[in-house]
């Protein structure tokens, strides 16, 4: 066995392809990420999986499949306690099908508006798949315990990042900077989990 020569992040998503390209340089694995888009690919991927797990696999099976290389996916889930759980697997579409971050982020306060601090807890996890080959399939999970803001604090990251706060921190992602982030962030922790899985392969 011995390590792709480049990945194919099967996203069009280009903060996240920047976020996890500047980790593994961070790490000392030097290995070329391209996303679809960088392969002129626009054509989107239906996620109907009912599992951050069952997703992120769809994704980067789909990548394996149109483009023939070493493929990997992320999906992500904000579960939310005081929600039962939601948004979850609905996290990137949980005001609607063609919905911004700031309709989620919206939504989400307004699902979350009197809830009292004490129980405002949530979890963000991520999920990565990775095909090799049709043969060689991974999974790497990361998640980071913290609560719902009652308002939008901070300028930095994308997403849920100015209204998740970190426990061990105590600021939201979109307060730390991206270098802080991409050390305790639930996206960094499986990815480093796939950068051990892939400097030992």
């Amino acid at each position: 066995m011995s390590l792709p020569t480049a990945l194919l992040l099967a996203s069009h998503n280009p903060h996240k392809a920047r976020e996890i390209e500047e980790i593994f340089h961070s790490e000392g694995l030097i290995l070329p990420v391209s996303s679809l888009l960088d392969l002129g690919d626009r054509e989107e991927i239906v996620e109907d999986g009912d599992t951050l797990k069952a997703n992120a696999l769809i994704k980067a099976a789909e990548g394996f499949r149109r483009h023939g290389v070493p493929s990997f996916a992320d999906d992500t889930g904000l579960e939310v306690e005081a929600l039962g759980g939601a948004p979850g697997v609905y996290t990137a579409r949980y005001a609607g099908p063609q919905c911004s971050p700031e309709d989620n982020i919206a939504k989400l306060l307004r699902e979350m508006d009197g809830i009292p601090e004490a129980k405002r807890q949530a979890t963000f996890k991520t999920v990565i798949a990775l095909v090799l080959n049709k043969e060689e399939v991974y999974f790497f999970e990361g998640k980071v315990e913290g609560s719902i803001a009652s308002c939008k604090r901070g300028t930095e990251g994308f997403g849920y990042d100015p209204v998740f706060i970190s426990r061990e921190t105590g600021l939201t992602f979109a307060e730390m900077g991206e270098e802080t982030k991409n050390k305790v962030s639930h996206r960094a922790r499986a990815t480093q989990k796939l950068i051990e899985f892939l400097k030992g392969y």
